[in-house]
């Protein structure tokens, strides 16, 4: 960010930042200049853009095992994430969720701080061995919780999107054979029946799974993440049997919610080639199929695309009659999670090959900073799917290496982040894009898979020793830019 945009950003944000005993002042402690001084950054949105309109939903997000904690606590059972996470080398540092962000008791404060900031949608996650037995019986207590929950969220007028399943397998479905087992397609439609029966009227959107390329591909093809098996066979395989059970869920969804929405969450990548050379590009093509084709034809086309099988020969996954008709049933949305690019050229074969550009602004992941691939996939999208649903930005942030100093947290890398993926989106729907809403990752700081408690994505910070919240400056910023769009309207 330039040096004059950093001072303006500091001018109007003198407030000091609020930790958890003092969630009420969340708003007045944001500066009176932020409340009522128009967003002069030349990165804000232009007047017109749509996303001053009240109608973009703009929210924050979080996932059950990244923040809940309480893993043994009122008949919650095991999960693939407790399992690998206790398992040594796995998890950075030896982290592991057992109390994350313990939100599980500190919810009704943790509501208060997002009301606090004004955000206007809150995305989160439920955690399937909290609410159901191993035999498929619904487990009272945890069910309470996201009650309660969700209660307090529709009485305080938040938009409510609610994930299925953000990778907490139940351990004893894995133990069967997790994802590579179709039967757990069948149990996961069993248990969005359940959920969608409890909670039905509570509930605005229902998103079936969050990023199915992560739980097929990290987990079963690579072992970055649980439950850390390594083979490319496994990972068609196991998105199949995913896709599967998102197809199955669906239905069930719309005959107990029908007031909802009902969608599912990809997390998509832009590749971009290396030279100019045929080669080259075919291996940004082949990146992009394998990142975003494989999760989005099947939904979208009813087909599988045929170039993935040239990047892992051998790998079909047994698909029965009938099953791609059940997973490419109508989506009212499709929530998008966008975090960097990668830039490939041919590996010489039939694959590609990273090649990280070098003097590019990079996050605290070491992911490159590239709003515009956010622009370029949506507009992509647009122009491959015919019947692309509206969509949600469902995830997006970065993470930074943040601290308290005297009370603040200044985050100004992520504020200016958040300013040009917002732009981003801006030039997307300019361009006929049906974009209806971002939701921020994350709320907080929380436990970041295999990284552990090391990586920090929130707009909260958490210190996990005391459990003590400090809003940083970008969470500042997103409240004076709710603040300024409530008052325009």
């Amino acid at each position: 960010m330039p040096p004059s945009a950093v001072a303006r950003l500091t001018d109007f944000r003198t407030g000091a930042s609020v930790a958890t005993d003092d969630l009420s002042a969340v708003s007045d402690a944001l500066s009176p200049h932020s409340r009522s001084h128009p967003l002069a950054d030349p990165l804000a949105p232009p007047a017109d853009s749509p996303l001053w309109r009240k109608s973009f939903l703009l929210g924050a997000a979080t996932a059950s095992y990244q923040i809940e904690g309480a893993v043994n606590e009122d008949g919650r059972l095991p999960c693939i994430w407790d399992t690998f996470s206790a398992t040594p080398g796995k998890v950075l540092a030896g982290d592991t969720g057992a109390v994350a962000c313990d939100h599980y008791h500190r919810w009704e404060a943790d509501i208060d701080m997002l009301m606090g900031l004004g955000l206007e949608g809150y995305r989160l996650s439920i955690a399937w061995p909290r609410v159901m037995d191993e035999a498929g019986q619904p487990n009272r207590k945890g069910l309470d919780f996201y009650r309660r929950l969700l209660a307090r969220l529709k009485e305080k007028g938040i938009t409510t999107f609610v994930t299925l399943y953000h990778w907490d397998l139940p351990q004893h479905l894995e133990d069967r054979g997790g994802w590579l087992n179709r039967d757990t397609a069948y149990r996961f439609a069993d248990y969005a029946d359940l959920m969608s029966r409890e909670l039905a009227g509570s509930v605005d959107a229902w998103a079936t799974l969050n990023e199915p390329w992560c739980s097929a591909y990290l987990g079963y093809g690579n072992g970055h993440h649980a439950p850390g098996l390594a083979n490319p066979r496994f990972a068609t395989q196991a998105m199949h049997h995913l896709l599967l059970a998102h197809g199955l869920a669906v239905p069930a969804l719309r005959a107990n919610d029908p007031a909802s929405q009902k969608g599912i969450v990809a997390n998509v990548g832009r590749g971009t080639a290396n030279s100019e050379r045929a080669a080259d590009q075919r291996a940004a093509h082949l990146f992009e199929v394998q990142h975003n084709a494989w999760i989005l034809d099947p939904l979208l086309k009813g087909a599988y695309p045929g170039d993935l099988l040239e990047l892992w020969p051998g790998t079909e996954p047994l698909v029965l009659e009938g099953d791609l008709r059940t997973i490419s049933a109508p989506l009212d949305f499709l929530g998008i999670n966008y975090y960097f690019r990668t830039n490939v050229e041919s590996d010489g074969a039939h694959g590609f090959r990273e090649v990280p550009p070098e003097g590019v602004e990079r996050t605290q992941m070491g992911w490159e900073v590239y709003p515009d691939g956010l622009r370029d996939l949506l507009t992509g999208f647009k122009a491959a799917y015919r019947n692309l649903p509206p969509i949600y930005i469902t995830e997006n942030g970065m993470a930074s290496d943040d601290t308290v100093i005297g009370g603040h947290v200044d985050d100004t890398q992520r504020i200016s982040f958040l300013r040009r993926h917002l732009a981003a989106v801006d030039q997307a729907i300019q361009a006929g894009v049906d974009v209806r809403g971002y939701f921020l990752w994350s709320l907080m700081d929380n436990f970041e898979w295999a990284f552990g408690y090391e990586r920090r994505f929130g707009i909260v910070h958490v210190d996990y020793a005391t459990q003590k919240r400090t809003i940083k400056r970008s969470a500042e910023w997103v409240s004076a830019f709710l603040k300024e769009r409530k008052a325009r309207s």
